[in-house]
């Protein structure tokens, strides 16, 4: 008897994720035999869980805040792109129990750009981004391997940006947060990877006036659905792209070697994970 296929998310908190609602979705649009969960795992029971997890039937699982650097120690094959990032939002259980590590955000940040708006050429120019954490190093990855030729960085306290500089190398650029507004005058890509504007955070308070109207600005969060500072790009007759694909896109890979089918992510998607 085939056993069917598990998966989940991992997390701690965890009630907030909507990847059980995404995968949950699509096997049921696609027909498939399978099941995916919300799991709240502290810190401290990660690797036994991680480790029990192929015995009762999981075949993989996304993992969140706060485990995303923690998992790589406990995976027995990390890819380029993972240990790159320093960080893995997807596993994939192998038969004998092995733990396969892989970083999918920054291949769901491109393709939600590349989606939400088809002209955006990465080659045009420079790219700004505001944030220098973990999300922002996937960004990073993914923008140098897609040809932008300068990436112009700014976080409120400079040394973590500087320490992306230092890993990345000659094509970064610091900007110190006071000044952090002038970074978008040349940018031809603009992303805030922040938690500013997030319900319940901070107010983005820096300056967008110098954002011209070919530039496309995305934000990585998505509640709201259109944060303050994809309003002020769009005042300026900028292209926004919102943060709900980024998450949508980057569970693709694992759908796909979890569960057999490539997914699509549509309208109908989005708006099966929002309802």
């Amino acid at each position: 008897m085939t056993q069917i296929p598990r998966a989940a998310v991992i997390g701690n908190p965890i009630s907030h994720s909507l990847s059980p609602k995404l995968h949950g979705y699509w096997l049921k649009r696609y027909g498939l035999e399978g099941s995916y969960e919300a799991l709240q795992v502290a810190e401290d029971a990660l690797e036994a869980t991680l480790h029990s997890l192929p015995a009762k039937g999981f075949v993989g699982a996304n993992v969140t805040i706060p485990h995303k650097v923690s998992v790589l120690q406990f995976a027995d094959q990390v890819t380029d792109r993972a240990t790159l990032i320093g960080a893995a939002n997807t596993l994939i259980f192998k038969a004998d129990g092995r733990i396969f590590a892989d970083n999918t955000d920054g291949y769901g940040f491109i393709s939600n750009l590349r989606q939400g708006a088809p002209s955006w050429d990465p080659k045009a120019g420079p790219a700004a981004i505001f944030g220098a954490g973990g999300a922002a190093r996937a960004v990073v990855v993914a923008l140098i391997d897609a040809g932008v030729p300068e990436i112009v960085i700014s976080n409120r306290t400079r040394p973590k940006a500087e320490a992306l500089r230092d890993d990345f190398g000659a094509r970064i650029r610091v900007v110190d947060w006071v000044q952090a507004d002038t970074m978008v005058e040349d940018a031809m890509t603009v992303v805030n990877t922040t938690s500013l504007g997030m319900k319940g955070a901070s107010d983005f308070k820096v300056s967008l006036d110098g954002l011209r109207k070919e530039t496309v600005v995305t934000d990585i969060v998505y509640n709201p659905l259109k944060t303050p500072f994809l309003e002020a790009a769009e005042k300026r007759g900028c292209t926004t792209v919102d943060g709900l694909g980024m998450l949508l896109h980057q569970g693709v890979p694992g759908f796909e070697r979890w569960f057999g089918h490539r997914p699509e992510v549509d309208e109908e998607t989005r708006q099966a994970v929002l309802s």
